[in-house]
């Protein structure tokens, strides 16, 4: 999302196109510079009602090449804004070019995403940041009733955020809906989609669009793989990055306990009861390792939720909505189920154990310390979790502080894991 102007950090070294602006205005006139953006009315209007006033590098970087037509490769990460740097130019573009001829189930934007939370979240923004525009959007994915989106369908539509799985469900098994009148598409979290093997389901969908179209493809990491994809879908793509391949913000504060695996749960009652903590995302190995520390918490007094891909769709969206209003206290999360997670201002990530691979480390953390916010970062690490640990400060090129837990906590004596 964008930054509030008292949180703007200085720091940020990624070239933008106000740079000079910035230079000669130093910021004393917030307006001027998103008027630079050129933006809809209707758009500005919902930003100012949300409270923004400076853009965020990669919003600042990309809103001008989206709409200025053209494809766009950009790396950044999440918590950058991107989600924001793509919604408003699709909306603006859409807004400014009512389609010629509308018919309902062909909607006029595709929006891929890997994970059903991630694809409700981009809706959401589509939704407020289009709240003064006429324009018809949803999102579809699987592990919800199709009758809705079936229905849904039979009226007319502008964006369309899906999953790959239940989007193919529609245009092929169900035959409910039609890709021929796509203008947009973008792929986002494109590294995730092919991690998760989703490959496949975007060669079938990509068959089935349109030739003419303009093509988003954003993505944390810029692999070998992701280039790749990138040179057989975009044509004379722009090209922006605003965040340094396995980098972590400096407004992220990082620091490990080191602790025996059986004293885990009960150290991260006990902080979470000490400290008074109002929100934290923590994140397990294992599916049932997500469960069982959740019952463990609740048994405790701390109102917990495990969300992981065992969970029912409705399950994983209700313990969601609980936990960004505030009446769950703490989400237990396994990697692929957290994969997307966009929390305003989250204060706390804990690793009740380290990841096995280094790069789910940044994306963790990266769940906090978000466009302009502060966090904390704790990992909970058992000796046997040293390599990874090692392996983690490899990647990101520092060591994390080792902190001693305050004397308030007293192990307890023989117990077995939780």
């Amino acid at each position: 999302m964008f930054k509030k102007s008292k949180n703007y950090d200085s720091k940020l070294k990624a070239k933008t196109v106000f740079e000079v602006a910035k230079e000669e205005t130093a910021l004393s006139n917030n307006e001027t510079i998103f008027a630079s953006l050129n933006l809809a009315q209707p758009l500005m209007r919902a930003i100012a009602d949300a409270g923004y006033t400076i853009s965020t590098p990669i919003q600042a970087q990309a809103i001008p090449l989206v709409l200025a037509g053209g494809d766009l490769l950009a790396g950044a990460q999440t918590g950058t804004g991107k989600t924001a740097a793509f919604t408003l130019p699709i909306l603006h573009l859409l807004a400014e070019k009512p389609a010629a001829n509308s018919r309902p189930g062909h909607p006029r934007c595709l929006i891929l995403t890997p994970t059903r939370e991630l694809a409700a979240q981009v809706e959401e923004s589509v939704q407020n940041y289009g709240k003064y525009l006429s324009l018809k959007s949803m999102v579809m994915f699987g592990g919800v009733s199709i009758n809705f989106q079936m229905r849904a369908l039979r009226g007319y539509l502008d964006i369309l955020v899906a999953t790959p799985g239940r989007l193919l469900d529609h245009v092929v098994r169900q035959k409910t809906l039609n890709l021929s009148s796509i203008e947009i598409l973008v792929l986002d979290e494109a590294d995730r989609m092919l991690d998760m093997g989703f490959i496949r389901d975007i060669k079938k969908i990509l068959a089935l669009l349109p030739k003419q179209r303009q093509n988003l493809l954003f993505s944390a990491t810029l692999s070998d793989e992701i280039k790749t994809l990138a040179a057989g879908l975009l044509h004379n793509p722009g090209f922006v990055e605003v965040a340094h391949r396995n980098a972590v913000s400096e407004l992220v504060e990082q620091r490990v306990h080191l602790v025996p695996q059986r004293f885990k749960s009960h150290l991260i009652s006990h902080l979470i009861k000490y400290h008074n903590w109002k929100q934290v995302l923590v994140f397990t190995r294992t599916k049932h390792g997500a469960d069982r520390l959740a019952k463990k918490l609740i048994a405790d007094g701390i109102s917990s939720a495990a969300i992981h891909s065992n969970k029912s769709q409705p399950a994983r969206t209700k313990a969601l909505a609980q936990f960004k209003n505030g009446s769950l206290l703490v989400l237990v999360a396994t990697d692929i189920a957290a994969r997307g997670l966009d929390i305003d201002r989250l204060p706390h990530v804990v690793n009740f154990e380290l990841p096995n691979v280094p790069k789910d480390y940044v994306h963790r953390i990266g769940r906090t310390g978000r466009a302009g916010s502060s966090g904390v970062a704790i990992s909970l690490v058992d000796n046997g979790e040293l390599q990874y640990l090692k392996d983690i400060e490899r990647l990101i090129k520092r060591e994390i502080p080792k902190v001693a837990f305050d004397g308030s906590f007293v192990p307890p004596s023989n117990l077995l894991p939780v």
